[in-house]
Parts: C-alpha cells; structure tokens; sequence
C-alpha cells in the first residue's frame, strides 16, 4: 500500500466539550469535527501531556513527556529561544528519512533563535533589538520541516511578524498597543502585512496550498491553528453564529477551517488515504469567558474538572479525533486513555521503523486501537500529565494521583490558596467520579504506593516506555521528587 499522508491539525485552547459529536449539550452543531467522527475514531479518553502550549506541543513532536526538556513550568514566548535540541529525532525528521515531505504552517510555539543583542522580558514582553533582517537560527525547519510558514508563538505574543522558513518575510515599521479581555494580545512590534484578524485565514490558505502542491506524494502537514485561542477573533461571517459569545463563534470558525482541509483532500482524490488527526493542545482558557458561555448552556470542558492550565481533567482531557479511510472502520469510539506524545511511536509502528533508544521516550503506539477501536487490550499503563506550575499526577486505569494539594494551574484552588488542612496530594477514582469532586486519598491509602513508585521510576530512568534509561536535562519536577525522597 501507498504510505499515507498525515495531516495533524491542533487547535490552540479549545475544550473537549466544543466538538458537539462529544458533547451532546454543546450549543452549537461543529459539522466539520463531526464528520471525523462519523468518518473515523473518537477517543474519549485523550490526553495532552501538560495543560498549557509548548509543553503539550513538545511531545507531540518529540514523543517524550515536555519536564524532561530544560522547560519545567510555564510557556515559551514569543522572542523564546529554541526549546528542542538540534540532535533529538522528531515526528518531522522520522518521516523525511521515510521519503515524506514536511510541512509545518501556523503557531510554533516550540522557541527558535533570533539574530540580536537581546533577552527575554517578564510577561512576554517585547524585546529590543532583535534584528528582523537576519537570518533565525533553530527555525522549524531544522527540526524536521521541508517547509514552514507561521508565527513564532500564541498570536497575543510579540513581535507580530510572520516567518517564512528560517526568515521573517518583512521588518515591524511600528508598534501595536496591546488590548485585554478576549481580544487580548500584547504591546509589540507589528509588520505591515500582519492583520490579526486575517492571520488563521492567510495560514489556512497556506495549509491547503500544500496539499494541493504535494499531493502526488506522501506528505506531513502539521498545522497548528492560531485559534481558538486569545486574540478571539471570529470574521464577520461567523460572528455571532454559535448563539454563544465570541469564542463559540470562533470555534465553528476553526471547524470550518477543518471542513476546508477535508474538501481539499477529497478535491485532489487523496481522502482514502490520508489520515487526518484533529485534537487540541490543552483545555479551553478562562479568557472564553465561562460564565457568559454558561447562560448560554455552553461548557468547553464539559463534565471536567477544571480548565487550561490545571492538573485536573479540564486542563488536559481533550477531543482526539482520527480518520483514515483506507484502515479505519467508521462511527468508531475509543474509550482507551491516549496522549497526544503517542503519534511518533503510531508512525513508526505503522511504517516499521525502529525507534532508537534515545528518541520518543513516553510515545507508545496506538495503531492497534487504529486497527480495532474496541480492543479491551491496555495500552497504557500510566500516563503522566504536568499543570502550569509543572505539578503532575500519573493515570492508571480508573486512579489518577495528583502531586499537589490544588489545581497547580489557575482554577480554584489555586497554588497557596488551598483551604487550611487540605491534604497535600490527591487521588480521584475517574471511574465513578470524572468530575474529581471527592478526593478518596485517605480511604485508600494502599492505591498511592504503587502509583508512587511507577512515577517515581518513570521519572527517575528518564522513560516510561521499556528501554535503556535515558537522561533527563536538569532537574525534573522539584516537589514531587523531594516527596519521592522523602518515603
């Protein structure tokens, strides 16, 4: 059989609940996520390895949990230097030695090194001095992309220039006062071709140029859409369409983005054998505005606890929706526990290739629930998830132990604001209590221990998949080794 293309298409901030075939109180009709659906599998039980950006995209490129980088908590910005290291194998780089050409259009995220005396500033400040004619060392196309065309971060990050490989195609003229609320984005510099509202329909145009250019052959399109996230900035034709708020309208128009992605395929006879992978980097943001989503009978995380940012389910739980008709049967479900780190290790099985041992360290391949969604056979043990303070909690089966007393993220209660007494860490039965409303961690004091010590060796060995142990790069998740040391 022909190699198939891969398009991976990741939202920025968008919920579980936003994709109306996975929510059936969803306000909205999303007919373009639905038809993935209908078309392929939905997994239920999917998992971005940390509740914020970069992490989250880290692993889905790198196949290796993003607190083993040098990144611990927080989120790269947008005058960020290059987080991945040159000589670590990417989903990008495996695929090119397999004949694929590689794409890479819309939001990075990932850091790259900009020419310029310069250094990052607090709050994702502008920076001066950066040298916008210079060529970017560490561009996206030295981690395995033939060809890239994007923004450096989130779209409310300076500077608001686009970069075209490894260049920025123009020099900022001016300066940009930055708005609050869900227009948000920052004071910085700005190019004259760079319209913030016109920048998710300029990369989409872009997307489906390169699949109409590469179609004859086997390609990767990695397309990771500026949106729904802050600035949210539906355009006029979608504004006011989701009987929501600004952010509803925004996500049926990322929807539509997919539809245009799928007509392309089927336009340039390539549908059947394609696959295309849809999911989100995280939870839906506070900055939605839940309580005006909520009047309107809308919640982006659903039934979850929480939201980005957060170690709870709302911060990391995420719609994960797959097609291939060629290979995967249709109307399927999937109610297996996933993360986003398994695409590399799902390719490789796919395409026979051996994985070396210093590469996709946390990624285990899916490609038999591809096969039978309805497998009872378990694929992952445990997961490990990380929140925006870089707290974790480790998933196995129906248990889920949080190392921390809170939601290590920004929904209540926030880190130091836990009510006096409040156990140090805790443990949720996701079976009978998805929503994590009763902490059980002192009724069942013999779950922690073996759930303790699996993430003590995940950590410790620097893999969570079998193999030579590998190191980790500086010293990973703080409190919960100091706990680990303590037993």
């Amino acid at each position: 059989m022909k190699k198939p293309n891969l398009i991976y298409i990741l939202a920025d901030d968008m919920g579980y609940g936003d994709v109306s075939a996975l929510n059936e109180k969803c306000a909205f009709k999303t007919p373009a996520f639905d038809s993935i659906c209908e078309n392929g599998i939905a997994f239920t039980d999917a998992h971005a390895s940390s509740a914020v950006c970069s992490p989250s995209r880290y692993s889905i490129l790198t196949g290796r949990y993003p607190w083993r980088s040098k990144m611990k908590t927080g989120v790269l910005g947008g005058y960020s230097k290059a987080l991945i290291k040159e000589d670590r194998l990417t989903v990008g780089k495996m695929l090119q030695k397999e004949g694929y050409k590689t794409a890479a259009i819309g939001k990075w995220h990932l850091g790259m090194d900009f020419a310029g005396n310069f250094s990052e500033r607090p709050e994702f400040g502008q920076c001066p001095n950066v040298e916008f004619d210079k060529k970017i060392e560490n561009a996206p196309v030295t981690r395995g992309f033939d060809y890239y065309y994007g923004i450096t971060a989130s779209l409310d990050m300076p500077p608001y220039v686009y970069i075209e490989n490894d260049r920025f195609t123009s020099v900022p003229t001016r300066q940009i006062q930055g708005e609050t609320g869900k227009r948000l984005y920052r004071t910085g510099p700005i190019a004259d071709d760079f319209v913030f509202d016109d920048v998710l329909p300029r990369l989409t145009k872009k997307a489906l140029d390169v699949i109409e250019n590469w179609a004859k052959e086997p390609f990767f399109l990695y397309f990771p859409l500026p949106a729904p996230h802050t600035p949210i900035l539906p355009t006029p034709k979608f504004q006011g369409k989701s009987n929501t708020n600004e952010y509803g309208d925004f996500v049926l128009m990322c929807d539509d983005v997919v539809g245009q992605i799928i007509q392309k395929i089927k336009d340039c006879g390539i549908f059947e054998n394609t696959i295309l992978i849809y999911a989100s980097d995280n939870g839906c943001s506070p900055l939605a505005n839940f309580e005006e989503l909520a009047k309107a009978g809308h919640n982006p995380s659903y039934h979850f606890r929480g939201h980005k940012a957060d170690i709870y389910e709302g911060g990391h739980r995420i719609p994960l929706l797959v097609q291939w008709p060629a290979f995967i049967k249709k109307g399927k479900r999937s109610g297996q526990t996933v993360c986003l780190s398994d695409l590399m290790a799902t390719m490789a099985d796919l395409l026979g290739i051996t994985l070396p041992q210093n590469a996709a360290e946390d990624s285990i391949s899916n490609l038999c629930l591809w096969k039978d969604p309805e497998s009872k056979t378990v694929i992952r043990a445990d997961t490990v998830h990380e929140s925006v303070n870089g707290s974790v909690s480790i998933r196995s089966g129906k248990w889920k132990l949080e190392m921390c007393p809170g939601s290590g993220g920004w929904s209540w209660p926030k880190p130091g604001e836990e009510p006096p007494g409040s156990p140090r860490f805790q443990l949720y039965d996701l079976e009978n209590d998805v929503s994590e409303k009763i902490n059980v961690i002192e009724s069942h004091p013999d779950i922690v221990p073996p759930m303790r010590n699996r993430l003590a060796e995940i950590i410790r060995s620097g893999r969570s998949t079998p193999g030579t142990p590998q190191p980790n790069e500086g010293e990973a998740v703080w409190d919960t080794i100091l706990w680990l040391n303590e037993q």
